[in-house]
């Protein structure tokens, strides 16, 4: 095996036993450092409280990607996401909903929304038709979604994951009616588009921060503290290599 091979080898071992370790909760507790202030998310937990206040609907948006995809990724933080907020608003009158456009990302949906109202002993107050397939192709799942932004109440929206520049048009749509948006892609163009458009845009990987910011699972946190401790080693190992390069020595 190739020294590059090794080293990609190790740092991925490394790193999964980092997010292990760091997954446990009394440790969690116990480290020196913590995640950094992020002011959106905070924002968007006062939004959601306030919808519940208010009884008002809370919407995620989970795009169109297929779970057979590399793009799958970010509609995976999605549903992480939509089980935090479900969680968050089952005192609601009027439960989140969830608009995607892959029919295996929908019936996911459903489940993960079913799982939040049974942790939350309220099973029968499930309303599983919250998990929506609204379009197969990004048009129709944009023509698909617009209704849910003007039709059912929702005062926040948590637009993540893959969409295409369209999704604009869902953006300005809510900021219309007043609604709180929160949005971020793992799309080039839709990440542009929405930081024109958004609210509150999340840029590049802040997106799959959202999840560990809303107490989904200790391991999400645990994710965020390894990036940190891996960003230090080789900020680290940069700085010695180059005092190294100028003595000679490599």
């Amino acid at each position: 095996m190739e020294l590059k091979g090794i080293l990609a080898f190790v740092i991925v071992i490394g790193s999964a036993l980092l997010i292990i370790i760091l997954s446990f909760r009394k440790l969690q507790q116990k480290l020196p450092f913590d995640l950094r202030p992020f002011p959106a998310l905070k924002r968007l937990q006062r939004a959601i409280g306030l919808a519940v206040e208010d009884g008002k609907r809370q919407h995620l948006a989970l795009g169109s990607s297929s779970m057979l995809e590399p793009t799958s990724a970010s509609a995976l933080v999605g549903l992480s996401a939509l089980d935090c907020v479900t969680q968050l608003s089952i005192a609601s009158d009027r439960p989140p909903v969830a608009t995607s456009g892959d029919g295996t990302l929908s019936i996911l949906s459903q489940d993960t929304m079913r799982a939040a109202y049974l942790k939350g002993n309220a099973v029968e107050q499930n309303p599983f038709y919250n998990g929506r397939l609204v379009g197969i192709n990004p048009s129709s799942y944009i023509a698909g979604t617009l209704p849910v932004v003007y039709d059912e109440y929702v005062s926040t929206h948590l637009l993540i994951g893959s969409f295409g520049p369209e999704i604009a048009l869902v953006s300005d749509a809510a900021d219309r009616q007043n609604a709180f948006v929160m949005a971020s892609s793992d799309s080039l163009p839709a990440q542009s588009v929405l930081f024109a458009a958004a609210q509150e845009p999340l840029i590049g990987e802040e997106l799959f921060a959202v999840p560990a910011y809303l107490k989904a699972n200790p391991a999400h946190r645990a994710s965020l503290h390894t990036q940190d401790i891996l960003r230090w080693i080789l900020i680290i190992a940069l700085v010695i290599g180059s005092f190294l390069k100028l003595a000679g020595v490599i």
